[in-house]
């Protein structure tokens, strides 16, 4: 049996989730969000805990099981706290400031880059420690613009 599939999900109090069949919805203070899994893993509510299940010992669905869990638990505390990312920018001349709700960078460019927030994604930077803080309810959305926002300028391989 699956050691993360086989934990429950507990629900805090304040977040809702409705399942029809294999899509899940989840609402909570900071949002809502929707995701469709595999009608093949068993997903019920009991209480304020969400338990999955499997029919069987197939490799894959051995797979899709901690991955089902994994991904209800992210969209349970994503609606609740939300999730941050981190981002430090360090080099001679390297300036970031926030206009409106864009993100504006001076990376050593001839040109600012400006990053415009997606749906669900917001930003908050600090001038003076030069820290760039990427939030939203979507871990996946969160991480995948951190991760494009770090692309624009990779760090320095040697020194970091």
């Amino acid at each position: 049996m699956s050691r993360v599939g086989r934990l429950p999900v507990t629900v805090p109090n304040g977040v809702q989730v409705e399942i029809n069949g294999s899509d899940v919805l989840v609402k909570g203070p900071k949002g809502e969000l929707n995701r469709t899994f595999s009608p093949e893993i068993g997903i019920t509510l009991e209480g304020n805990e969400v338990h999955v299940t499997r029919p069987n010992d197939e490799a894959r669905l051995r797979a899709l099981h901690g991955t089902t869990r994994a991904l209800i638990n992210n969209m349970v505390v994503g609606v609740s706290t939300g999730f941050t990312k981190v981002l430090e920018v360090d080099g001679v001349g390297y300036r970031v400031e926030l206009k409106d709700a864009n993100l504006v960078m001076a990376l050593g460019f001839s040109h600012p880059v400006t990053i415009e927030p997606e749906p669900g994604i917001t930003f908050e930077a600090d001038a003076k420690t030069r820290v760039v803080r990427v939030m939203g309810i979507d871990r996946e959305q969160v991480g995948q613009v951190a991760s494009d926002i770090r692309k624009i300028r990779p760090p320095e391989p040697y020194k970091g």
